[in-house]
């Protein structure tokens, strides 16, 4: 059957709209604008130089004592906004670090924000990397107590938001943290702080090297419990739902490539600005084939960033921010 049969004309010519490299790119239906990238970003207490993680390469965990001349570096790189995760020395059955308002995490937010100001800083709020356990929650018999956890992971928010965060993200999973984070935030007059949720966070294995970077993996059983079940669509928007009912201000899809379609049909349901977060299992799948010479290693990295804001991603959070802003930077855009 013919062009004209099909109801196409004979004259078509798609290829008139790609001939040259700055006609494809103006006519380019989904951008990657540096803006919407936010950069992870792991510190510990002390000084010293950066520690590499052998799982991540590239990336490194970073002292908090010479943290404002990194946040200056990752600023001149285009770098618009940070995830921070604190990596404690000290840990104990409650995670009492973790809601300490002198902690690892309020004083990164304060350095932060006295070196480059207009810096967004997202703070990751869960309790996995403070206990000795290794659970993102209270262990009462054994089991995680949703609860007490809850009440915890506010303590944890209101911390971060005194201490000067723009936003924070609790990742626990645990039901109604959002809704008792908001109103703790909102009881302490922190009314302006953002909750970026982790509501459709699956158990996946892709989490191997993060666990690894921040020494948060389980010291016994796993996360099942309260993390997403991999097979389950409709669940993963009833949590999206759920959050959102209970005052969150950004919903997350975590990982992103192997749930797309989980981010797609958030963004036909949803009015919500959407986060995808392309996990370390991810970077760290790209790096590794790039280093073999199987990939190209930035055009993959971009294929796989504007897939995720082709699915509905308002912000994506991947270790690739600062080498993607950068490298727009260097090429103007």
């Amino acid at each position: 059957m013919s062009e004209a049969d099909r109801g196409v004309p004979a004259s078509l010519r798609l290829r008139r709209l790609r001939r040259t490299e700055e006609l494809r790119r103006s006519l380019s239906e989904t951008d990657l604008d540096p803006a919407r990238l936010v950069y992870p970003v792991f510190v510990r207490p002390g000084g010293g130089a950066p520690e590499p993680i052998e799982s991540l390469p590239g990336v490194e965990r970073h002292p908090l004592e010479s943290l404002g001349e990194r946040a200056r570096e990752w600023d001149r790189d285009g770098v618009r906004a940070v995830l921070l995760f604190g990596v404690p020395r000290v840990k104990d059955p409650e995670g009492s670090g973790a809601v300490d308002p002198d902690g690892l995490i309020p004083q990164a937010i304060r350095a932060i924000r006295h070196s480059v100001p207009t810096l967004r800083i997202v703070t990751d709020v869960c309790l996995c990397a403070y206990t000795d356990h290794g659970q993102c929650g209270l262990l009462r018999a054994g089991e995680v107590d949703n609860d007490a956890t809850v009440e915890r992971l506010a303590r944890m928010a209101l911390a971060h938001a005194r201490a000067g965060a723009d936003m924070v993200a609790p990742s626990a999973m645990m039901d109604h943290q959002v809704r008792e984070i908001r109103a703790a935030l909102d009881r302490a007059g922190q009314t302006a702080t953002a909750i970026l949720a982790y509501a459709a966070k699956f158990a996946s294995p892709l989490y191997g090297p993060f666990r690894e970077a921040a020494g948060s993996a389980p010291k016994s059983g796993d996360r099942r419990s309260y993390q997403l079940p991999i097979g389950n669509a409709r669940e993963a928007l009833r949590e999206m739902a759920a959050d959102a009912a209970e005052g969150a201000d950004l919903l997350m899809v975590k990982p992103a490539l192997p749930y797309l379609d989980i981010l797609a049909r958030a963004r036909r349901r949803f009015d919500l600005p959407l986060v995808a977060y392309q996990v370390s299992g991810e970077y760290a799948m790209l790096r590794a084939a790039a280093a073999r010479g199987w990939i190209d290693e930035a055009a993959a990295i971009d294929e796989s960033l504007i897939a995720m804001r082709r699915a509905g991603a308002d912000w994506i959070i991947t270790y690739f921010a600062r080498e993607v802003a950068a490298r727009a930077r260097r090429e103007g855009r």
